[in-house]
């Protein structure tokens, strides 16, 4: 798991945690090679609307881009408008036709302790 950190400047000079993006690395055997999952990106509220989501985005696109990856993906929870709009402006597009799924709690307990 790799992280990027945006760091802005605070009142008194000093750098501030302003947000962070959380990835790590994917295979993909359609395209065999590998790409980037973001799996967290998070910019502190009152540092939004100041370009450090762009920039964390904007750097790991230029990894995929350096390291020759095809993909960069994300989830965004389909409520959260002002998110999918700024991930449009960036040319993102849904993933129709997928659905994430889930295995957790007892449902993952249970067939992680079967025999069969």
């Amino acid at each position: 798991v790799f992280a990027h950190v945006a760091e802005h400047t605070g009142d008194d000079g000093a750098p501030v945690t302003a947000g962070f993006a959380l990835w790590f690395l994917t295979y993909s055997t359609w395209t065999g090679r590998h790409g980037i999952h973001l799996e967290d990106l998070y910019v502190r509220p009152e540092h939004r609307g100041l370009g450090h989501g762009f920039a964390l985005l904007r750097n790991l696109a230029r990894l995929c881009v350096e390291r020759g990856y095809r993909r960069l993906e994300w989830s965004v929870l389909d409520w959260n408008t002002p998110a999918i709009r700024f991930y449009e402006s960036l040319g993102s597009v849904p993933m129709d036709g997928w659905t994430v799924r889930r295995l957790d709690g007892g449902a993952l307990d249970a067939l992680g302790a079967s025999d069969d």
